[in-house]
């Protein structure tokens, strides 16, 4: 019971210190900003008449969903070489689960139902093959780890991944 009590004095005084600190940083913030606004030189460069029309900010608004939407699309049609060429490539489904059981058990089990990492038995289904060979090579998403791999290895790496269906 004294225990609570002096916690809870101890709470008080934090918390009326954390008040006595806000209270000064607010005066301290809005003097500096009422010496900024009133000096002659602030004055003459805010023009309190000045607004930013609705059909400026539409404009404005469009203008960058419309160059977010240029430069997804003309990202999405830049190749990256690796996956170019290991798409290119016919895998083997033995050589992928031999990487497989090298590189990946640790994390996604021994027959890929999921450990630490996902289950991998309809990834191929789930995601593209360019999906798939980013994750690998650049580990997207934590804890995955990104792997140097050759393209003929990742093509058989894919082979087996297909192979899980």
């Amino acid at each position: 019971m004294l225990w609570e009590l002096v916690q809870e004095q101890s709470h008080i005084a934090e918390a009326q210190s954390l008040a006595r600190f806000f209270h000064l940083y607010y005066h301290q913030f809005f003097h500096v900003k009422e010496v900024l606004v009133n000096t002659p030189s602030s004055k003459a460069l805010i023009k309190k008449e000045q607004k930013i029309s609705s059909w400026r900010i539409f404009l404005l608004s469009t203008a960058t969903f419309a160059f977010l939407i240029l430069f997804w699309i003309v990202g999405d049609f830049k190749q990256d070489p690796f996956i170019t060429e290991t798409l290119s490539i016919r895998g083997e489904v033995l050589s992928g689960s031999k990487l497989f059981k090298i590189n990946c058990v640790g994390c996604h089990g021994i027959s890929a139902q999921g450990f630490v990492g996902p289950d991998l038995h309809e990834a191929t289904q789930e995601m593209s093959d360019k999906k798939i060979i980013n994750q690998v090579i650049r580990g997207l998403t934590p804890p995955m780890p990104s792997f140097e791999i050759e393209p003929q290895s990742m093509a058989d790496l894919l082979a087996y991944m297909h192979s899980l269906n």
